[in-house]
């Protein structure tokens, strides 16, 4: 049944992709009435989300983030549709780097260092990830945790490897650094997920205990990587650019959590500019700390 349901449903996202983006944005403003106003897809989640983030924000203010967050969710779901068919051009005119991250990112590749990128939920990522290889010279290797629907992941695979970036699989993240590293590569970690509370290198985010996950730490010390943060800011409607600054050049040199801590600080502040474009529906804050983590 999944399976008829994703050949049935493929020419159709297939046919909305082709479509102009004037005209997909259209269709995202009424997906959000209908999201937003009329099925309330976990508003919930996402009110106390924004109400334990933002404790000293009234409720018309939360409101009005919650209200800015929906309708961007929706344009988010329309522009990785169009990622199905959009063209090189499009892309690189649509998620642009700023001249500084351009910059950091060939002066790396020049000195032949591979490097490790940390980033989050923000912005459009999909885009980012599309626009890297066209623009950037290294190899872009981004980790990722496979759908449950595997019909839809070969989908998202389809999406994320159409310009040539590589997927690694989560568990074999160490294993494929180790058998790329003669070759001149980036690395992406997205560091917003929810790891297993057991594992995981506890702080205060967003006003909140939060868990998350040490791999990008761990690695980065093993390979002795520089470490890089990427956002992906959104200038206006349709339009982004990728922002990027080092953290740490030299890794294996740093005390213990101080990398985690660092990009953990950095993509809050990012998210206290443009609370809108993260991820709120996620259940990020699903595990209560418990005494002695």
């Amino acid at each position: 049944m999944k399976a008829l349901g994703y050949y049935i449903s493929l020419p159709f996202l297939y046919f909305l992709s082709i479509l102009p983006i004037r005209i997909l944005y259209c269709i995202s403003d009424v997906a959000f009435i209908l999201l937003f106003h009329v099925i309330g897809y976990r508003k919930k989640i996402v009110f106390v989300n924004l109400q334990n983030s933002f404790p000293g924000k009234s409720e018309t203010e939360l409101r009005q983030i919650m209200h800015g967050f929906y309708r961007y969710l929706c344009d988010l779901f329309i522009e990785t549709i169009k990622a199905l068919t959009m063209s090189k051009k499009f892309i690189v005119s649509h998620c642009t780097f700023s001249t500084e991250a351009k910059v950091l990112f060939d002066d790396y590749y020049d000195q032949k260092k591979s490097i490790i990128v940390v980033m989050g939920h923000f912005g459009n990522w999909e885009w980012a990830g599309l626009s890297f290889p066209l623009i950037c010279k290294q190899q872009l290797q981004v980790i990722y945790h496979p759908l449950s629907n595997k019909y839809f992941n070969e989908m998202v695979i389809h999406i994320r490897t159409r310009f040539g970036t590589k997927l690694i699989s989560m568990p074999d993240t160490f294993k494929e650094m180790v058998r790329s590293r003669k070759s001149v590569t980036a690395t992406v970690f997205i560091a917003d997920q929810t790891p297993s509370p057991d594992n995981a290198y506890w702080t205060t985010f967003l006003n909140q205990q939060t868990p998350v996950f040490r791999g990008t730490e761990t690695i980065a010390k093993k390979m002795n990587y520089p470490v890089v943060f990427a956002s992906v800011r959104r200038v206006e409607r349709g339009r982004y650019e990728i922002m990027a600054k080092t953290l740490f050049e030299q890794p294996a040199q740093t005390t213990e959590n101080e990398i985690t801590e660092a990009h953990t600080r950095a993509l809050e502040k990012e998210i206290l500019k443009l609370p809108e474009i993260w991820l709120w529906s996620h259940r990020r804050w699903k595990h209560a700390r418990r005494i002695g983590q």
